[in-house]
């Protein structure tokens, strides 16, 4: 499992530990003469921050500069009720606002490409990296057992055009991050923005990271790291309970709030594509699953039984997707989502959906049979796609099928309206 890091933990118990500089930093609970005392320090301003897992806080504007006790304080009472992205503030804090000449972006992966940790930099910080020009970034592979030196991370600076003055602490700070990294159980950890004064000093102004929880390394005497409140439905509450219930195949949900698909879907990655397709073309999906990992019957009996149970009566086409498995058995996915689906009917009366599938896999023809079965049975309209359709093409026609269904339902509900005019007349 992941345990995700904000800035302020970073603040409160890495960042001097490891070495790495960072602007001086208050939480927004401390008395009011220290916050007082902090801000004249600070040279007569700050940020005020929310402590929460979401990103983008900048860019939403709940980053806030104040200059006074009465600014901070009112923005710490407003910061710490603000909810972003489902993510609740768990407190605000305020950290001294540095003056900025120039900004860099840093992040550490293991990387599938290099089959090693790699480290990934640019001098556009502050920026979605997926918004840098490739020309404007690099990555480098990092030994594992060697570590990033002095030497590589210079070369990199200078690649990207650093100034020569800077390329030494900015390399010392590289360094110091990735000693950080591998030293906690890290899985993934980003700084951004580093942000260089004029005085060429560089500062950790932004930090998020994942620690692996099974890894001994995320043991770290002294450290207490604190939950997040979390906004979520009943739904996920439900699901992550059944999900945590076995490691036998995943339960994975993440509600979106739409209004139309319900997604059966499985593959990891090839369920965050087929969500962000059905989202592109207004397919509205409910909510973004993840059911992979080859679930024994019951797994995935379950599962099936708890979408169908909160979400099937209020959704207009059933999605069942997947890419090509290698080792997920399709007959016993198929089976166990086809009788979910029945006895779904049987306790609450007959289902009137569209229902779209596409996978492929091991035992592929055994299981079609089986949920087609059912669905003859139940008479709902289907449509089937093999394992050579890409599963963005099956999210697609699925979008496009909904659509036309809700236009066909206006369609008729303007008619009947039409109609009860005329009658009235």
């Amino acid at each position: 499992m992941g345990l995700r890091v904000a800035e302020f933990t970073f603040l409160e118990y890495f960042a001097s530990s490891y070495g790495i500089p960072a602007p001086r930093h208050l939480a927004g609970t401390a008395e009011i003469a220290e916050i007082k005392k902090a801000i004249k320090e600070w040279g007569g301003v700050a940020l005020v921050k929310p402590d929460l897992l979401s990103g983008r806080r900048g860019k939403a504007g709940y980053v806030v500069t104040v200059r006074n006790i009465h600014e901070a304080l009112r923005e710490i009472k407003r910061v710490s009720s603000l909810e972003i992205n489902g993510q609740m503030t768990r407190i605000a804090y305020l950290v001294e606002k540095i003056p900025a000449k120039l900004e860099m972006y840093t992040a550490i992966t293991y990387n599938t490409e290099f089959l090693s940790p790699s480290i990934t930099v640019s001098l556009e910080g502050g920026v979605d990296i997926e918004d840098v020009a490739d020309e404007k970034k690099i990555t480098i592979p990092v030994d594992i057992y060697r570590g990033l030196d002095a030497y590589q991370a210079g070369e990199v600076l200078s690649k990207l055009g650093c100034p020569q003055n800077l390329i030494s602490i900015l390399s010392r700070s590289m360094i110091s991050f990735w000693d950080l990294f591998i030293s906690t159980g890290m899985e993934s950890a980003e700084i951004n923005p580093w942000i260089i004064t004029p005085e060429g000093k560089p500062y950790a102004c932004d930090f998020k990271a994942v620690i692996d929880e099974s890894n001994y390394k995320s043991r770290i005497p002294g450290v207490i790291f604190p939950e997040y409140p979390e906004n979520i439905t009943d739904f996920e509450e439900e699901m992550n309970a059944w999900d945590a219930s076995s490691h036998q195949g995943q339960a994975h949900v993440s509600d979106l709030g739409g209004t139309r698909i319900l997604p059966i879907l499985f593959g990891g990655g090839a369920s965050t594509i087929i969500t962000e397709t059905l989202e592109a073309l207004g397919g509205s999906p409910l909510f973004l699953s993840d059911f992979g990992g080859n679930p024994p019957y019951e797994r995935m009996l379950g599962t099936a039984r708890r979408c169908f149970d909160y979400h099937l009566a209020h959704a207009g086409l059933l999605l069942i997707l997947g890419g090509k498995a290698n080792n997920t058995f399709i007959d016993v996915t198929f089976q166990a989502i086809a009788d979910a689906l029945m006895s779904y009917a049987e306790e609450k009366g007959p289902v009137n959906i569209p229902v779209v599938i596409g996978r492929g896999g091991p035992r592929l023809v055994k299981g079609i049979l089986a949920i087609k079965q059912v669905l003859e049975y139940l008479k709902l309209p289907h449509v089937i796609f093999g394992p050579d359709t890409p599963v963005t093409l099956v999210a697609e026609y699925a979008a496009g099928l909904i659509n036309a269904v809700e236009q066909i339902k206006e369609d008729q509900n303007e008619g009947s309206q039409s109609l009860g005019s005329v009658k009235k007349e």
